[in-house]
């Protein structure tokens, strides 16, 4: 089949976006409260926080269809790979172009954030290079992390702590101990996201040999760990918001919280794998509503 626009949008999985869209939007909202926000920065980050998440979503779809994770019985939206809709020569070369963009967004934008301080490119440098490198092993080469159960772990680190504290710093050039609490908050509702998605694989990644960490715990330790995800991103919120100025706007964050426990109910009382996906999408949603919100208050404040 000829490979159309279409199907690469397909492959790029453009619902995927908002989330990895969250961390930098809360970073940017923390630092425009203090006083601190440049909107080319901002729209560097979030275009270079795109790139990077196209590239882990063509590495995934590449990786899954290696490793016959994703097959006939896949629930979920169509791989492009696994398909016939793209070759994995094709895919391969995407990956590599995809990554190309990411390093001159991710350049540029270290060139407009730091002026000619090297010793701060140089550290983002690196951090950006692992993010690459995260977002191609999670499922491509001999041992992909993410079917050994640390995608988890990768998650919350480079959607929560990484991205939140790294695009405030881009900011601010400094960093305030407080700003881990917001930062892990974001961290674990991307988690969340994550966790619903492999509590509803929970079956096909298990007999594929993809060893995620709800297979690790289990279908109700599982759904009890993402309650766990939760209450915790909430309580983070909460102790952050008690330590800064008295405002009512922060907590605009609030009513993404009803569809986060919403689709929690859902994920504990539903097997039923298309239920599971609107399940899935309304926790990527609310999780971008809530890191949208927060960072909206705050500028607000």
């Amino acid at each position: 089949m000829t490979n159309t626009f279409s199907v690469w949008l397909l492959a790029a999985r453009l619902r995927t976006l908002p989330l990895a869209c969250s961390s930098i939007l809360l970073g940017s909202g923390l630092a425009a409260s203090r006083g601190a926000f440049d909107g080319t920065i901002m729209g560097l980050s979030l275009l270079t926080a795109i790139l990077l998440q196209i590239l882990s979503n063509l590495a995934n779809d590449y990786g899954d269809a290696v490793s016959g994770a994703d097959n006939g019985e896949r629930i979920g939206p169509q791989r492009a790979v696994v398909s016939g809709l793209i070759t994995r020569h094709q895919m391969c070369v995407a990956m590599g172009l995809t990554a190309l963009a990411a390093v001159v967004s991710g350049l540029s934008l270290l060139v407009c954030a730091f002026g000619e301080a090297w010793q701060q490119i140089l550290t983002f440098i690196l951090l950006g290079g692992a993010a690459i490198v995260a977002a191609i092993t999670y499922t491509v080469g001999k041992s992909p992390y993410g079917y050994r159960g640390f995608g988890d772990i990768s998650v919350f680190l480079f959607f929560g702590l990484l991205g939140v504290l790294g695009s405030y710093y881009l900011f601010t050039h400094s960093l305030e101990w407080d700003l881990l609490l917001p930062a892990t908050a974001c961290g674990l509702l991307a988690t969340a996201v994550l966790n619903i998605n492999n509590v509803r694989d929970i079956e096909t990644d298990a007999a594929s040999g993809k060893i995620t960490l709800a297979v690790r715990l289990g279908r109700n330790r599982a759904i009890a760990y993402h309650w766990v995800l939760l209450g915790a991103a909430l309580l983070a919120t909460i102790a952050f918001l008690l330590t800064q100025p008295a405002s009512l706007w922060p907590w605009i964050f609030l009513p993404a919280m009803k569809p986060l426990t919403d689709a929690a109910c859902t994920l504990r009382e539903s097997f039923d794998g298309e239920v599971l996906t609107g399940a899935l999408k309304k926790t990527a949603i609310s999780a971008f509503l809530f890191s949208l919100l927060l960072s909206a208050g705050l500028a607000l404040t």
